[in-house]
């Protein structure tokens, strides 16, 4: 994962609960030169004005996710550039999003794993949270069929029900610059 020249830029998607958020700084912490960037927080730098990615109305949900994407993609160039590996937590729900990433990030080798443990071990991993931590989200059966029809042949599809976050993230590791890699 780790290069001194060019460092790899890793997106970590996946449903809500998939375990992007502890998967990712975990990750972050065993490469020597990193940067996790959530998009959940960079999202929530809008404070007036916000709308949920799904929220209404549309057209400003839309804008907002886009915003989002490029923000994270212009963080993820400057930290790259200054020799840090980024390595983005963010919902990338169909292959135009991950497109719009990999055109912002043309002079990087851009990793896509997607997290897939399951919907209910999202479901169940979500009510482990603590309650502040807890995403109200009903659409699972929706966004993994639609996830799995427009990126199902990108990336990693990585099954992580059986394993802890810990050995998710060992795994990233060791194995993502050759089954992660966007075509």
């Amino acid at each position: 994962m780790d290069s001194a020249e060019t460092p790899d830029c890793l997106i970590v998607t996946g449903m809500p609960g998939a375990g992007k958020s502890t998967v990712t700084r975990l990750v972050a912490e065993r490469i020597p030169r990193s940067a996790r960037l959530d998009g959940d927080f960079i999202n929530r730098l809008i404070v007036s004005g916000h709308v949920w990615a799904l929220g209404e109305p549309a057209d400003e949900a839309a804008r907002q996710v886009e915003l989002c994407n490029r923000n994270l993609c212009m963080l993820a160039n400057n930290f790259a550039d200054a020799g840090f590996a980024p390595v983005i937590d963010w919902v990338i729900p169909d292959r135009k999003q991950l497109d719009f990433f990999v055109s912002l990030l043309p002079a990087r080798n851009v990793l896509f794993a997607v997290l897939a443990p399951g919907i209910e071990a999202c479901q169940h991993r979500n009510t482990l949270r603590d309650p502040r931590e807890q995403f109200d989200f009903d659409g699972y059966e929706d966004l993994d069929a639609d996830m799995k029809r427009e990126l199902g042949d990108v990336g990693w599809w990585f099954d992580t029900a059986s394993l802890t976050p810990e050995e998710t993230a060992d795994r990233i590791i060791r194995e993502a610059r050759h089954r992660a890699v966007v075509n």
